[in-house]
């Protein structure tokens, strides 16, 4: 026969509360140099970082226009292989574009 998983007034045993910690956020950013074509920057962005034409042209401008712009937010394993894949894309077009990762 099945038990019900509650019987009515029956409370169940107080456990701890868990706390639940999230890992930490690490800030990816693209820098502006003299040699790295927009178009590039914009493909990497839509291709590694999935903006949308729209949203990677406008992170290229600011990029282009105050020589840092971010690309995403992302824990510290994902931001990692990001800036790695920007960096192998860049170096098989010969352009020497940099990412760099900032703790939030």
């Amino acid at each position: 026969m099945d038990r019900p998983l509650s019987s009515p007034g029956v409370k169940p045993a107080a456990t701890e509360k868990e706390k639940v910690t999230f890992p930490p956020q690490y800030r990816v950013l693209m820098h502006n140099d003299d040699y790295t074509t927009m178009e590039f920057v914009v493909a990497a962005l839509e291709t590694v970082f999935h903006k949308t034409p729209t949203e990677a042209n406008r992170i290229m401008l600011h990029i282009h226009l105050k020589g840092v712009g971010e690309c995403g937010i992302y824990p510290f394993e994902i931001a990692e292989t990001k800036v790695a894949r920007v960096h192998a894309m860049a170096r098989k077009e010969g352009f020497p574009l940099r990412c760099s990762l900032e703790k939030v």
